[in-house]
C-alpha cells in the first residue's frame, strides 16, 4: 500500500526526527536519495550537464546538496538561483566547494536549455498556488529530463489541485512518505514516475494516513476465493436493476461485470431481460419489482435505468432492502434528498465528475479541480461510500483514509465502461467485501483489465505480472 500524509503531519514528523539527529542530517539523507535517483536517470554521471532550479527554502537546499554530490562524481552542475540572496547557504557553499557554479535567474534560460537533467527545487510541499512568472519562464526553457524535489513545484501537496502554472516532471523523488497530491489528479499528472526515499520518518507518522493507494498484493489479499464447499449463495448473488427500452445495452454491460466479478449468480430485474438472456443465458431474470425477484446479497441499480416513475420505484425498492446497494448513473439522479445513513446496510455511490457536481450543487470544473475535497464532501453529505470516477478514481467513506486507484487509464473513457465497473463492484459486495474494499478492488481490476485490453494501442502493460499474483480463479477477470 502506498500511503500518503498531509503536509502538517509530515512537518510534525520531521520536527520530531530532527530533534534526535545532528543538525542538517535529515537534509543530507534527502539529498543523497535525490542524487542517487538522478544518477539512475542519466546515461552516465561523469560529463553530464545538470541544472538546478533553486528556490529559497529547504527544497532548494535539497537540490543544492544533491547537485554537490553529482558534481563530485564528475557532472557539470549549474544552479539557477531564483532568489540569490535567499538560497540555502550551506547547500550553495557545498555546491561551489564540489566544483559546481551558480548563476542568477536572469541568465538561466541558456543553462536550462542545454542541461541533460534539471532538478526542480523551486517550491517545497508548503507551496500554494502556481509558479510565479519568472519561474514559469525558466521552466519553459527546459529541454532535458526534469526531476522534481518532493513534489512538482506549483501543485498542492495536500489536495492534488493545480491552481496555475506548474512543473510537469518526468520523475518526482519524494522523501519520507508520499503526499496526497502525488497520487491524485490533476497534480498526479505532473509528477511523472514516483520514487520514495526513506529518511526515517516512519516511526513518527500516525498509524492512519490521509490517503492510500492499494498495490498488487493488497488487492490479491482481498479477492474472494471459492472454497470446496462453496455454492452460488455462498459465493454471492448480486441483483442488477438496469437498462431500459432506450438503453438495453447498459443492462448487458452491468450483468457482464457482475458475472466476470465472480458472483455465484446474477439476478436481473428490468425491461431488457431478453437482451440479457441472449448474451448471458446463465442470468436469472425477473420482470417484477426488485423486492419480488428472489434472494440477493447485494444490489446494483441505475445504469441506463431512465428517469421515469418505474425507475424511481425500483430505486426506492432497492434502497429499502437490508443488503448492500451500489447506485450508479441514472440512479444517482433519482436519489432521495437527505443522507442514506438510515439504511440497514452499506451504500456505495459511483458518480463521475458531472454527476458528483450535480449531487453537490457545484460546477463540474470545481469537482475536477478539487477531486479530493469533492469525494470527501459526498461521503459526508450522503453517509455513504463514494467512488468518484475519473483519471484517478477516489474512494471515501468518511472514516478511513481516502483510497486512490493506481490502475486508471484514459482508455476507460468510453461509453459503458462505468456500467461494467458497477456490476464488478456489486459482485464483490455480494461476496461479502466491505463497501470500501469492494469499490477499491473493483476499480483496481477494472483499470487493470482496460490496460490489458488496450496494450496494443499504446497503453502501458502492467497486468501480466499482476495476473500471476492474483488467485487463479480471478485471472479471467483481466482477460
Amino acid at each position: 500500500m502506498r500511503i500518503a500524509y498531509s503536509v502538517e503531519t509530515v512537518r510534525s514528523a520531521e520536527r520530531a526526527l530532527m530533534a534526535r539527529l545532528p543538525a542538517g542530517a535529515l537534509m543530507q539523507r534527502a539529498a543523497a536519495g535525490l542524487a542517487a535517483a538522478c544518477a539512475d536517470l542519466l546515461d552516465r554521471v561523469y560529463g553530464a550537464r545538470v541544472a538546478l532550479l533553486v528556490g529559497s527554502g529547504d527544497n532548494g537546499g535539497d537540490a543544492l546538496y544533491a547537485g554537490a554530490r553529482l558534481a563530485r562524481r564528475g557532472a557539470g552542475v549549474t544552479a539557477v538561483l531564483l532568489t540569490p540572496d535567499r538560497a540555502h547557504p550551506g547547500g550553495l557553499a557545498a555546491l561551489r566547494a564540489s566544483g559546481g557554479r551558480a548563476v542568477p535567474a536572469a541568465g538561466g534560460e541558456a543553462v536550462l536549455a542545454r542541461a541533460d537533467l534539471v532538478i526542480d527545487g523551486i517550491v517545497g510541499i508548503g507551496g500554494k498556488g502556481g509558479l510565479r512568472p519568472e519561474a514559469e519562464r525558466l521552466v519553459r526553457a527546459v529541454r532535458g529530463t526534469i526531476v522534481s524535489v518532493d513534489l512538482p513545484s506549483g501543485v498542492d501537496a495536500d489536495t492534488g489541485e493545480v491552481r496555475g502554472a506548474a512543473v510537469r516532471a518526468d520523475a518526482t523523488v519524494t522523501f519520507g512518505t508520499y503526499k496526497p497530491g502525488l497520487l491524485i489528479d490533476p497534480a498526479h499528472e505532473h509528477a511523472g514516475a514516483l520514487r520514495l526515499v526513506d529518511i526515517g520518518l516512519d516511526a513518527y507518522l500516525p498509524d492512519v494516513p490521509d490517503a492510500e493507494a492499494p498495490q498488487h498484493d493488497d488487492v490479491a489479499a482481498l479477492l474472494p476465493r471459492p472454497a470446496p464447499e462453496s455454492d452460488k449463495y455462498r459465493r454471492g448473488v448480486v441483483g442488477v436493476v438496469a437498462g431500459s427500452a432506450r438503453y438495453p445495452g447498459a443492462a448487458v454491460l452491468a450483468v457482464s461485470g457482475a458475472l466476470r466479478g465472480g458472483a455465484g449468480a446474477v439476478r436481473y430485474v428490468g425491461p431488457a431481460a431478453d437482451t440479457v438472456i441472449a448474451r448471458f443465458p446463465e442470468t436469472l431474470v425477473h420482470t417484477g419489482p426488485p423486492a419480488k425477484a428472489g434472494r440477493v446479497q447485494a444490489w446494483v441499480v441505475g445504469p441506463g435505468l431512465g428517469d421515469g416513475a418505474a425507475a424511481r420505484h425500483s430505486l426506492e425498492d432497492v434502497l429499502a432492502s437490508d443488503v448492500p446497494v451500489l447506485v450508479d448513473a441514472d440512479g444517482l439522479h433519482l436519489l432521495p434528498s437527505g443522507d442514506l445513513r438510515g439504511r440497514a446496510a452499506q451504500t456505495v455511490l459511483t458518480p463521475h465528475a458531472g454527476e458528483a457536481a450535480a449531487l453537490l450543487g457545484v460546477s463540474r470544473e470545481e469537482v475536477e479541480a478539487g477531486r479530493l475535497a469533492a469525494v470527501r464532501a459526498l461521503a459526508e453529505r450522503y453517509g455513504a461510500t463514494v467512488l468518484l470516477k475519473g483519471s484517478t478514481t477516489l474512494i471515501a467513506d468518511g472514516q478511513g483514509p481516502v483510497r486512490v486507484n493506481p490502475t486508471g487509464t484514459g482508455w476507460l473513457a468510453t461509453a459503458g465502461s462505468g456500467d461494467v465497473l458497477s456490476g464488478l463492484a456489486g459482485s464483490l459486495l455480494a461476496a461479502g467485501l466491505a463497501a470500501r474494499d469492494a469499490a477499491s478492488v473493483g476499480a483496481y481490476l477494472h483499470g487493470l483489465a482496460a490496460r490489458r485490453a488496450t496494450a496494443p494501442h499504446g497503453a502501458p502493460i502492467v497486468a501480466d505480472d499482476v495476473a500471476r499474483e492474483l488467485p487463479e480463479t480471478w485471472r479471467d477477470v483481466l482477460a
